[in-house]
C-alpha cells in the first residue's frame, strides 16, 4: 500500500477523517520538537508547543486548501504558536550552555565525536548568542534541513530573502565564534 502524502492526509483531516491527524503527528512530532527546543531550550515547553501546534492544526483544518506544502503550513502554524506563547508569558531564553548541548544531541550531533571539546563548546556558546531570529533561520535551514523555498513560506518571505537571512546568520555565527576564540 502506498503511503499517503502529507497534503493528502491533511485533506482527509480537513474533510472529517480526524484519525489521519495521528499519522501526521507521528511524522512531525520529532522535527517540531527539535525546532521548538532549539528556540526555547526547555523540554517540557517544547513538548507542550508541539501539542499546541497540532491542536491549532485541528482547529484551523478548514483553512488548509492543499495547494501548498503541508510542512510549510505546519511550520508557519508552529512559529505562530511559539510567538503567541512567548508574547503571552514573556518567556526569557536561558543561555545555559548545557541546554544547547542537549538540543544538538537531539539531532544526533552528539554521536559524532568532535576532536576538540573546546571548539564544540565555543560553537554552542556562539549559537546561543545569536538573536532569536537568526537562531530560528539556522535551525530551520541547517538542523531541520528545510529547503529555502519552504522556509520562505514559513517566514512569509521570498526564497532569496531566506538565502540572505541564512547567509547573514552564518556570518554572525562565524564572527561571534572568532571573538570567543580570541578570548579563550
Amino acid at each position: 500500500m502506498e503511503a499517503l502524502s502529507d497534503n493528502s492526509l491533511m485533506i482527509k483531516v480537513r474533510d472529517g477523517d480526524l484519525d489521519k491527524l495521528g499519522l501526521l503527528f507521528e511524522r512531525y512530532k520529532k522535527p517540531l520538537y527539535g525546532f521548538f527546543y532549539g528556540l526555547t531550550r526547555e523540554r517540557d515547553l517544547s513538548e507542550d508547543l508541539v501539542q499546541n501546534t497540532f491542536m491549532r492544526i485541528l482547529r484551523y483544518k478548514h483553512l488548509f486548501r492543499g495547494e501548498g506544502d503541508f510542512r510549510a503550513w505546519m511550520f508557519h502554524i508552529a512559529r505562530n504558536v511559539r510567538h503567541d506563547h512567548h508574547r503571552k508569558d514573556k518567556v526569557k531564553l536561558n543561555d545555559d550552555l548545557d541546554n544547547w548541548k542537549d538540543r544538538l544531541g537531539h539531532h544526533d550531533i552528539r554521536s559524532v565525536q568532535m576532536e576538540n571539546q573546546e571548539e564544540h563548546e565555543m560553537l554552542l556558546l556562539a549559537m546561543a548568542r545569536l538573536s532569536e531570529e537568526k537562531r530560528e533561520v539556522l535551525l530551520l535551514s541547517k538542523f531541520e534541513e528545510n529547503k529555502y523555498s519552504t522556509i520562505g513560506k514559513i517566514l512569509g518571505c521570498t526564497e532569496e530573502a531566506v538565502k540572505v537571512k541564512v547567509f547573514r546568520a552564518l556570518q554572525d555565527l562565524k564572527k561571534i565564534y572568532h571573538q570567543l576564540e580570541k578570548t579563550m
